[in-house]
């Protein structure tokens, strides 16, 4: 065939391909599989560097400095006087219960937790299990708000739970239980204990699946193995499933207990005059404008949460991540 022929027909060899600049990048990443990776990690790796420590620095740097009295100015002289500050009785008080309540939280949600998520790794299966994880999940799709201010209607002194007390005729035991001087308060919305309350309630989806998904890795030919070398349930649960479930336990523990410790809008709404860390920070530095002093403050539960991370990490919380 003609060269005049196979122009004709469109049938030809096509024209050399350009090479673009896109295709030698391709080939280099292709052929290096250590800097397709840095690529990848690099735009994560920047923000977590730049942004998040960023930030970091900056709060350690400000909380060294000071705020003048008298014009209401930063002073950006490197002191300790905002550390210093930190160990007065007051602050002292304010870090020591919040960290209870922290704890307390993180207690009552895996007493809580526990049951549902043992039920929904072993026994719950198709439509039930899929049911359960929408009850779980369901008040996380709500807003965080809205939820807080429900429990601010239910806890009220007229709210559904008086009522519901009345009804059952215990609103005796509930006004006794009020008038305890650490736990109680004018009513349930304004005491430590609706405090309580609403923390666990706010924070338990997130005890509830890491000790599923924990419970539900376990294996069932240990739990039979148990029962054939002569174990009764109980003692298969002490020994076999409860060791094997406390990843998910202490995984579950740091949610809990770090979002509650760093919570300022609960307390803000649900309870007393009680200060907890989070209103300190809030006050310190939307209202007073005393950012250095802040800045400190807000170091106390960040070293509190590394102390817990290090425990839980050493009872095996990041295998249940």
């Amino acid at each position: 065939m003609s060269l005049s022929a196979i122009s004709a027909t469109g049938t030809g060899p096509l024209p050399p391909r350009r090479a673009h600049w896109a295709d030698a990048i391709s080939a280099l990443l292709y052929r290096r599989h250590g800097l397709w990776l840095a690529a990848l990690l690099l735009p994560p790796l920047l923000w977590f560097g730049i942004i998040y420590l960023g930030s970091l620095l900056s709060l350690l740097a400000h909380s060294f400095f000071r705020l003048d009295d008298y014009s209401g100015l930063i002073v950006y002289e490197i002191g300790l006087s905002n550390f210093i500050e930190i160990f007065t009785p007051a602050n002292l008080d304010v870090a020591f219960r919040t960290t209870l309540m922290a704890v307390l939280v993180t207690l009552a949600c895996t007493a809580i937790a526990f049951p549902i998520a043992y039920y929904m790794a072993r026994y719950a299966h198709g439509a039930t299990k899929a049911l359960f994880y929408v009850a779980v999940m369901l008040p996380l799709w709500s807003s965080y708000l809205v939820r807080l201010y429900a429990w601010k209607l239910l806890l009220a002194k007229e709210g559904a739970i008086s009522w519901f007390a009345q009804a059952l005729g215990v609103q005796g035991a509930l006004d006794a239980l009020l008038g305890l001087p650490v736990v109680g308060g004018h009513s349930l919305s304004f005491s430590p204990l609706g405090t309580f309350i609403v923390f666990v309630y706010m924070w338990l989806p997130f005890m509830i699946l890491p000790i599923q998904a924990a419970i539900e890795r376990i294996p069932s030919s240990l739990l039979e193995a148990s029962g054939d070398l002569g174990a009764s349930p109980r003692q298969t649960f002490r020994r076999v499933i409860l060791p094997l479930a406390m990843p998910g336990v202490a995984a579950g523990s740091i949610f809990t207990f770090s979002l509650t410790l760093g919570d300022y809008i609960i307390p803000q709404v649900i309870g007393n005059s009680t200060l907890y860390i989070g209103q300190v920070v809030y006050r310190q530095q939307g209202v007073a404008g005393n950012l250095p002093f802040a800045a400190a403050f807000s170091l106390v539960p960040i070293l509190v949460i590394i102390a817990y991370l290090w425990f839980a990490k050493r009872k095996g919380a990041f295998d249940a991540l």
